[in-house]
């Protein structure tokens, strides 16, 4: 199909008349276009794709009227960024997939590129509900990205795919891992006030249904958590500090809120056995080293269970690798030798500067103990004048 791309730029230049910015868009880009002013053109055309005029449509007939008689002048993964807006205008999901296919056999040698595609064919074959097929574009990317040292720009679209893919699996671990790498490739500012709550909410669940998320800290410190804060759901951030630091009487408390969010409700079971692993584990990390023997009775207190049933508590913490330690079922204690570590919040960082000062100080008493004890020893064994220990 011939192309007339100087005609198509001065029609709708003329048909914008009435318009003075949009015709002006027009003139710059038809400006670009016949100066051969590549990179220009590019930056302006990644903009003018999402200009309000094309709301109604016209982004496919631009494409083909217009973008693909220099597409191969472009950086592939500008190309498809700019693909990714003009898809939005296909309807059909085969259709969209086959552009997708198309646009990635143009840029299959520029890996971030084609990684862009694949993701966006993820995405739209989850949409479809073709689970499989996408497990196996998320495993292809994950091997491509291996390749790619750092973090890139499409690691971005990968993390975003992985993470609709858990929630859609209802994999609530796997989905706040892979959730929390997200954020950590993109800028929450750039996102809308909707889009933050969307994605706090969701980890918030996710970190409190997780079966393997004992690490909350990450999260808190997160600036995301703040949309919450204007919202119906501003309780589970206290929520979230309560498994955080294991407080039993906190998530006691707000039981009026979160009882009231169906899929916490309906495993109100399962959060109270995890808010007593992260009270055993609070308490472990509150103890100084030196003094982690800890009788049953005590855990039973701070975990608000029966004396019995503590060594099944302690059983269950040593099985999910949440500390290490030996039970003494004689004493009726446990000696714990290790915590999992964590990401700290402010008054977890204040309980551990106390510790190091505590440590720094029993050392600095232990060197000058043993120094003056040295001393002592060489001036039991110094009878001479001429010994400088005796003098």
């Amino acid at each position: 199909m011939s192309r007339d791309p100087r005609g198509y730029l001065l029609r709708k230049r003329q048909e914008a008349a009435l318009n003075a910015e949009l015709a002006q868009q027009w003139a710059e880009l038809e400006n670009d276009f016949n100066k051969r002013l590549w990179h220009q053109l590019t930056e302006h055309t990644m903009r003018f794709v999402r200009h309000p005029s094309f709301q109604q449509g016209g982004l496919l007939e631009f494409y083909h009227e217009f973008l693909m008689d220099f597409e191969h002048k472009i950086k592939p993964l500008s190309l498809v960024e700019i693909i990714l807006v003009i898809a939005d205008e296909i309807a059909e999901a085969n259709e969209k997939i086959l552009f997708f296919e198309k646009t990635k056999e143009k840029v299959k040698n520029d890996l971030e590129a084609k990684v862009l595609c694949l993701t966006a064919i993820g995405l739209i074959k989850l949409q479809c509900s073709q689970l499989d097929e996408v497990k196996q574009i998320m495993e292809e990317v994950n091997g491509l990205l291996e390749t790619v040292d750092g973090v890139t720009a499409v690691h971005a679209r990968y993390y975003d795919l992985c993470s609709s893919f858990h929630k859609v699996k209802a994999d609530h671990g796997a989905y706040y891992r892979d959730a929390l790498r997200y954020l950590g490739c993109v800028d929450v500012n750039s996102m809308s006030d909707e889009q933050q709550v969307e994605r706090a909410l969701s980890l918030s669940l996710a970190a409190l249904l997780g079966d393997d998320v004992y690490n909350f800290g990450e999260l808190l410190a997160h600036p995301i958590l703040a949309s919450l804060q204007s919202t119906s759901y501003r309780w589970l951030i206290n929520l979230l500090r309560a498994f955080n630091t294991g407080d039993l009487t906190a998530f006691n408390a707000l039981a009026g809120e979160w009882e009231l969010q169906t899929d916490l409700a309906n495993n109100s079971d399962k959060l109270s056995k995890k808010i007593r692993l992260l009270a055993l584990m609070e308490l472990v990390f509150s103890r100084h080293s030196h003094n982690r023997t800890i009788p049953f009775k005590v855990i039973a207190e701070t975990a608000q269970v029966p004396t019995t049933e503590v060594e099944h508590l302690i059983m269950k913490a040593l099985s999910r690798g949440l500390v290490k330690g030996t039970i003494d079922e004689i004493s009726k204690e446990v000696n714990m030798t290790w915590v999992q570590p964590r990401v700290l919040d402010l008054d977890q960082v204040k309980e551990m500067k106390s510790k190091m000062s505590s440590w720094s100080g029993q050392i600095q008493e232990t060197v000058i103990s043993s120094c003056l004890s040295y001393t002592f020893y060489l001036k039991s064994k110094c009878h001479t004048k001429s010994c400088p220990v005796s003098k």
